[in-house]
């Protein structure tokens, strides 16, 4: 079919292919540098667990140098319509220093800076609070001594720090989210005192204040972890306690929820108490399994929700999975690839109709609108939006993917 069939065939039912296109193409999505080295870093520590952390296979080709990992985000970046942004952890640092993560500063992260302004993109920053030996008891902000929570005050501290200056450097706010592997592995006595050294430790790193237009601070929560199954200290009652009274971001990450729960039903009930929100979205096969996302219907609902609700505006969305039994960077350009078209479906919906039948009481419209809908060629439409991004589709993709991952390969990667 062609573009102009299909422009015409949903214009029958109310959709501006155009408009569509046009607010797809104003959606950042914040890649995970995680994706392309494993999630394990450029500051050596050693001697430190995953803080449950941890990638499956060794597939060729991971990322071992900022400069080899940069490379292939920029392969990546090529080949996904649209501008977007980086998510960046903090021991991802680039320097021949060493600093510990109480000492590190801007300096040590400035080549990241560099290039985003070439590459035009905006980063969004995290705090690292694992992979450490201060965190080898998957206790940090909440650990008993005070010492240690101390040492992660500082880092999350220094974290803001380097994220407001980068927000400033690149003149677009950077999202640093704050998530904690704190927790127990067996059934706690005492989860009260835990959770009020957690408060405390936010407070006291959170009080700096910084300029909303170069930083925003997110909370994200998780239902359980690797060593940290009978309680987590961060769960999402707490954590959307905290941002309600707090006035951060909370984040949502659809692996950090029990399996049968619809994370994209979450999204209306929150907006009404938080003013932003964060998503990473991932595709939780096993839970917290962190799989490369579909374009399933988990991805479609949470994007048509963000539509309906008009909360895009209101939500910065990330990815956030990581599979080493694949191609890194073909998994990095599946995934916002998947994220977009699933957002382009929900801008093609007729959702003035769609609302219209459902406040009327008009279940039976409603029912046939949404399944015949499924027969749209939402299909063209993307590649319509391909082809005005100069982003190649179908099997001109998959030979851009497969090449680049030989490349990789011949290089000793």
């Amino acid at each position: 079919m062609s573009y102009q069939s299909a422009k015409d065939a949903f214009a029958e039912w109310g959709v501006d292919t155009e408009a569509a296109m046009e607010a797809l193409a104003r959606i950042p999505i914040s890649v995970h540098c995680w994706q392309g080295d494993d999630v394990v870093g450029f500051e050596g520590q050693s001697g430190a667990s995953g803080g449950g952390i941890q990638a499956t296979g060794n597939h060729p080709g991971r990322a071992r140098t900022p400069d080899e990992l940069r490379a292939d985000l920029e392969f990546a970046y090529s080949m996904i319509p649209g501008k977007h942004r980086l998510n960046l952890h903090a021991f991802y640092m680039d320097t021949e220093e060493t600093p510990d993560r109480d000492e590190i500063e801007y300096r040590h992260f400035a080549p990241w800076v560099d290039w985003a302004r070439e590459q035009g993109i905006g980063l969004d920053f995290n705090p690292t609070f694992f992979a450490h030996t201060k965190a080898d008891d998957n206790l940090t902000l909440s650990h008993p001594d005070k010492g240690i929570r101390d040492f992660w005050i500082e880092h999350g501290k220094r974290s803001r720090e380097i994220a407001a200056k980068m927000g400033k450097e690149l003149g677009t706010a950077a999202v640093n989210n704050i998530w904690v592997p704190d927790g127990s592995k067996d059934i706690p006595v005492d989860r009260m005192a835990a959770r009020q050294r957690l408060e405390a430790s936010l407070d006291q790193m959170l009080a700096p204040a910084h300029d909303a237009a170069h930083l925003r601070d997110a909370v994200e929560s998780k239902l359980f972890g690797i060593g940290v199954e009978a309680m987590t200290v961060g769960s999402h009652e707490f954590y959307l306690g905290y941002a309600i009274r707090k006035g951060t971001l909370l984040c949502l990450d659809m692996g950090h929820f029990h399996p049968t729960e619809n994370i994209a039903d979450k999204l209306s009930s929150v907006a009404l108490s938080v003013d932003e929100l964060l998503l990473h979205v991932s595709r939780p096969m096993r839970w917290d399994s962190d799989h490369v996302i579909l374009l399933d219907d988990a991805i479609r609902g949470m994007a048509q929700e963000l539509v309906f609700a008009d909360l895009l505006g209101r939500t910065h969305i990330g990815l956030d999975f990581f599979d080493a039994t694949i191609s890194r960077t073909a998994a990095w350009v599946i995934g916002v690839r998947n994220m977009q078209k699933a957002l382009l479906e929900a801008l093609l919906m007729p959702q003035a109709r769609l609302k219209e039948a459902e406040a009327a009481l008009d279940f039976t419209t409603r029912f046939m609108l949404t399944e015949e809908l499924k027969d749209m060629p939402f299909s063209t439409v993307w590649a319509e939006f391909c082809a005005r991004n100069e982003r190649p589709c179908g099997k001109r993709l998959i030979d851009e993917l497969a090449g680049y991952q030989t490349r990789v390969a011949d290089r000793g990667r």
